[in-house]
């Protein structure tokens, strides 16, 4: 017997529906390629079409590569849930600690915390603002000036006498070999670590982003190994922390194609799997808007979605008014603090996010969207290795040139049309709240930028 929908809704392929969209694309533009206009030209650079089905993975490249749909599900988080960590910028210890303690109470699984570049005496900055906060029980990472972190770990281990969770949320620098020694008895405090945040907020592309990041893990572990570390020391120490945009779709699609990149990239040093690295992920700085700021919550709302679903270990939500506040008023935020803490309870809470792990799997858009972003950024990945690495591209200006092409493009496409919500269209006057100063804003020579400063 049929099921009683397919009686109704008789089956049809992808032929039909290519014929039905053509049809009524014409009658619409009445030109002769107006199917053309639904593919997605993307920035990335390759095209996507506008629909889907098992018909596309027949003889598909992504059945037969080494990126398949099987090993880009292998690679991807099989746990479910994440850890809610919102950001907190230290000004005043003892106050601090107060909040600290709140946000741990009304929702928050771990924290984030920026750190002073003045650590004069960082045991009684660390006793006074960890006060009933035990880093056995709740993951605590830390932003901190990388010529500290060896001082500062020390401090910790005296202050925190017992097996440590959380980590170092900062690039690699010349103390991470010590560090990484110094915490070898606490597995779950992470020293090593690679971010997107500074490629991000220069503009890159999602393809830019995944390569730029890779690459500068690899750098990183070169200079590690050389140390004396070995990569089965490395591995469980590292977090990487990627940055998440508006594009809900392809944003999604990257977070599980970083996975796949490092499964690849590690099997260069051993067949056998590696344990999966830890994935943080935070919201866009570089699409938050000065202008109707209330705005920033939607763009937030669809990026914190977005890293979830895309397999995100850790997720830090910025508050809406983030981009405006001045280093003045860090901590008089307590709204906008407390609905960004609670974006991530309600993914959780309310839309049972944390029930199913890899819910894209299977998605004919999703997986076809990240295999292209794996084979994208391994290409940009490798010809960097081509060219010294990371730190040689930079020294070129091969990375500047790549990024500032990307950001006139995205400047470009806001130019001819598209919509930055608050920004160029449904924008209300609001007076004036002057210029945020970043906290811990270790660009090296690459600017932060935001899509809306043209245009505001």
């Amino acid at each position: 017997m049929k099921p009683f929908f397919s009686t109704i809704f008789p089956a049809t392929d992808k032929s039909d529906w290519l014929i039905q969209a053509q049809k009524e694309s014409k009658s619409v533009q009445n030109g002769e390629d107006a199917y053309e206009s639904l593919l997605w030209q993307t920035e990335n650079g390759f095209v996507l079409e506008p629909y889907y089905t098992a018909n596309d993975f027949t003889n598909s490249p992504i059945l037969t590569s080494s990126t398949g749909v099987e090993t880009i599900q292998t690679a991807q988080k099989h746990s479910l849930g994440w850890l809610n960590a919102p950001e907190y910028t230290i000004t005043d210890e003892k106050s601090d600690n107060s909040i600290l303690r709140d946000a741990l109470a009304r929702g928050a699984d771990a924290l984030v915390l920026n750190l002073p570049d003045q650590l004069d005496q960082p045991d009684n900055l660390l006793s006074r603002l960890l006060n009933g906060i035990k880093l056995s029980d709740t993951p605590v990472f830390f932003h901190l000036n990388p010529l500290k972190a060896t001082t500062f770990l020390q401090t910790l281990k005296t202050v925190a006498p017992y097996q440590l969770k959380g980590g170092l949320l900062m690039d690699a620098g010349s103390s991470t070999a010590e560090v990484t020694r110094l915490t070898a008895n606490s597995p779950q405090f992470r020293t090593v670590c690679a971010s997107s945040h500074v490629f991000h907020n220069a503009g890159a592309t999602a393809t830019q982003e995944l390569a730029f990041t890779l690459a500068s893990l690899t750098d990183t572990y070169d200079h590690l190994t050389r140390d004396g570390l070995t990569i089965e020391q490395l591995v469980p120490k590292t977090v990487v922390s990627m940055s998440v945009g508006t594009s809900y779709f392809p944003e999604i699609a990257k977070l599980r194609a970083i996975r796949v990149l490092l499964a690849r990239f590690l099997s260069a040093y051993s067949p056998s799997p590696f344990p999966s690295l830890l994935l943080h992920c935070q919201t866009s700085a570089f699409y938050d808007a000065k202008t109707t700021v209330n705005t920033n919550l939607l763009r937030a709302t669809t990026e914190a979605m977005a890293a979830v679903i895309g397999g995100c270990d850790v997720l830090t939500v910025h508050p809406y008014d983030m981009v405006v506040r001045t280093s003045a008023e860090l901590s008089d935020h307590e709204f906008s603090d407390r609905i960004a803490r609670n974006v991530s309870v309600l993914l959780k809470e309310e839309s049972y996010l944390n029930k199913v792990a890899d819910p894209s799997a299977g998605s004919y858009y999703i997986e076809t969207v990240t295999h292209k972003l794996v084979e994208a950024a391994w290409l940009l990945f490798l010809d960097i290795e081509k060219q010294g690495g990371l730190s040689m591209s930079l020294a070129s200006g091969f990375i500047q040139n790549e990024l500032e092409r990307s950001l006139q493009a995205k400047v470009e496409t806001v130019r001819n049309g598209k919509v930055l919500v608050g920004v160029t269209k449904f924008k209300v006057d609001e007076p004036s709240a002057g210029e945020n100063i970043p906290a811990n804003d270790f660009t090296g020579s690459l600017p932060a930028r935001r899509l809306s400063e043209q245009f505001e």
